[in-house]
C-alpha cells in the first residue's frame, strides 16, 4: 500500500462539515491539502437541524442540487412554544388551529423573512457529512479515515505538522504541512494541547434524546419545522426528519438534572408528558431507537490561532444548541477561514494580520450570538421582546422590521457576510 505523500499545504484535522468545508474550498483554490479523520464515514451525529446560514457555503461547494436530490426534509422555519403565553392578538385570531397547524401559543419564524433562501433542511447528518467529505475527495483533497492524531509537530512554537496512527497500525507516522486546520469538534485537539479551552458555567447543559415513529406532522408552510418548546427546567426539540422518524430531545442544566434524583431516560419521559405541544405531536407514536446523551457544555477558546494554525467550527468554540446554530457556525467559519488560509499561502508575511481579523471577526459574531441565547433563555419574556432584541442586536437603525430582524438572527446569516468575507483586522 502506497502512502498518501507527506508534505502538504494544509493539513485539517476531522472531516466534519467544518473541516471538509474548508478542506474543498482551499482544494478549489489548488492548494495540496489532507484531512486526517478519526471515524469511518457515514457516521452517526447529532445537530440534525441546520439553517440557512450553511447554505452560502453549500453554494460554493457546488452542492445545492445533490443536497437537494439526497430528499432530505425541507425546513421553512421554526415553530416556537417559548417564553411567556401571550392572548391571541389581531394577526393571530381567536378562531381553533386548522388541523395540521401549530397548535394556541405557538409562534415563530419563515425563513424567507430573512434573505433569499427560502428553506433549510433537516438532515441525516451521516448523509450530509459523507456528502461534504465526499465533495473534498472530489476536489482533490486527500483523505485519511480511522486515522488518529496524536500529537502536533512543532518547530519552536510554530505548528509544522502533526503524528497520527491508523487504525489497526501502531505505527506513528508524520506528515509535515505549511499551515494545519483543527476541525476537531468537540475534541478540540489543538486546544485542549494548548490549553485554550474556556468553559461558559452558565450554559452548562446536557440533552437526551430519542427518535420516534408514528409522529403527528404539521402540514403546509409549517411541515418541516423544528419545533422548540420551554419547560420550567429545560427545553425540547422536534425534528422531523425525512425516513419517517422524528428526532425528539430535552436540554436541561446539568444541576437541574443531578437535583431531580432521576436516570436520564426517566427524566426525559417525565418532561416529555408535561409538554403541550410536543406531546400533542408525539401521543400515537412509539420510540424507534435507543437513548443517546451528551453534555451541551458551552465554552470557547482563548485563542483561535497560532504560529501554523488555526480553529474553526465545534474545535474554537461551541454554542448552546439552542439556536442550532452550530453546523452554521462550522461551515460558515470554514468559508472565512478558508479565505484566511489562502491569502497566508500565498503571502506568508500577511499569517498574523490576516488571522487575526479571522478570529476578531469570529468572536464578534460569536459574542452577539452568546448574547442572543442568555437573552432567549429567560422565559419570562413575549415574543415582541425577543423581537426586539434581535433588532437591538443587528439592527439597531431599524431598517428593517424587528419581526425581520428576529428571523435573521435564527437563520444565522446575521452579519455573516461582512463578518467572514470582508474581513478586517
Amino acid at each position: 500500500m502506497i502512502d498518501p505523500h507527506s508534505d502538504y499545504d494544509v493539513v485539517v484535522i476531522g472531516g466534519g462539515p467544518g473541516g471538509s468545508a474548508t478542506a474543498g474550498l482551499l482544494a478549489q483554490r489548488g492548494h495540496s491539502v489532507l484531512i486526517v479523520e478519526r471515524e469511518k464515514f457515514p457516521r452517526y451525529h447529532i445537530g440534525e437541524s441546520l439553517i440557512t446560514g450553511a447554505l452560502p457555503t453549500v453554494d460554493a461547494l457546488g452542492l445545492r442540487e445533490r443536497l437537494d436530490r439526497l430528499g432530505f426534509t425541507r425546513k421553512n422555519g421554526g415553530t416556537l412554544l417559548w417564553g411567556k403565553n401571550t392572548p391571541p392578538s389581531a394577526d393571530t385570531g381567536t378562531a381553533e388551529p386548522e388541523e395540521g397547524a401549530p397548535g394556541k401559543g405557538t409562534w415563530g419564524f419563515r425563513f424567507r423573512e430573512a434573505s433569499e433562501y427560502e428553506h433549510s433542511y433537516q438532515v441525516r447528518r451521516a448523509d450530509f457529512d459523507a456528502l461534504l467529505l465526499g465533495r473534498a475527495r472530489e476536489l482533490g483533497v486527500h483523505v485519511l479515515e480511522e486515522a488518529t492524531v496524536q500529537e502536533p509537530v512543532l518547530d519552536g512554537d510554530r505548528a509544522v505538522g502533526l503524528t497520527y496512527s491508523l487504525k489497526g497500525d501502531a505505527t506513528k507516522r508524520t506528515v509535515r504541512s505549511r499551515m494545519m486546520v483543527d476541525a476537531s469538534g468537540q475534541a478540540h485537539l489543538l486546544a485542549r494541547h494548548f490549553d485554550l479551552v474556556e468553559w461558559q458555567e452558565d450554559l452548562r447543559n446536557i440533552a437526551v434524546w430519542s427518535y420516534l415513529q408514528g409522529c403527528t406532522l404539521y402540514k403546509g408552510d409549517h411541515a418541516g419545522d423544528i419545533l422548540t418548546e420551554n419547560r420550567p427546567d429545560g427545553w425540547f426539540w422536534f425534528i422531523p426528519l425525512s425516513d419517517g422518524t422524528v428526532s425528539v430531545g430535552y436540554v436541561t442544566p446539568i444541576e437541574k438534572y443531578k437535583k431531580s434524583g432521576k436516570s436520564l431516560e426517566d427524566l426525559y419521559a417525565s418532561e416529555l408528558a408535561e409538554t403541550v405541544e410536543v406531546s400533542k405531536l408525539t401521543s400515537t407514536a412509539f420510540r424507534a431507537s435507543g437513548f443517546r446523551t451528551i453534555r451541551d457544555w458551552s465554552y470557547t477558546s482563548s485563542r483561535f490561532h497560532g504560529p501554523g494554525w488555526a480553529l474553526v467550527g465545534d474545535a474554537a468554540a461551541f454554542v448552546d444548541p439552542l439556536l442550532s446554530t452550530g453546523v452554521t457556525l462550522a461551515m460558515r467559519g470554514a468559508h472565512g477561514l478558508a479565505d484566511a488560509v489562502d491569502t497566508v499561502l500565498r503571502d506568508p508575511q500577511s499569517e498574523s494580520h490576516v488571522l487575526n481579523a479571522y478570529e476578531k471577526s469570529y468572536r464578534q459574531f460569536l459574542d452577539s450570538l452568546f448574547d442572543f441565547v442568555r437573552f432567549f433563555y429567560n422565559r419570562s419574556f413575549g415574543k415582541e421582546d425577543y423581537w426586539d432584541k434581535a433588532q437591538a442586536t443587528i439592527d439597531p437603525e431599524k431598517v428593517r422590521t424587528r419581526r425581520e430582524d428576529f428571523a435573521t438572527v435564527l437563520s444565522g446569516l446575521t452579519g455573516m457576510r461582512e463578518i467572514f468575507e470582508n474581513p478586517s483586522p
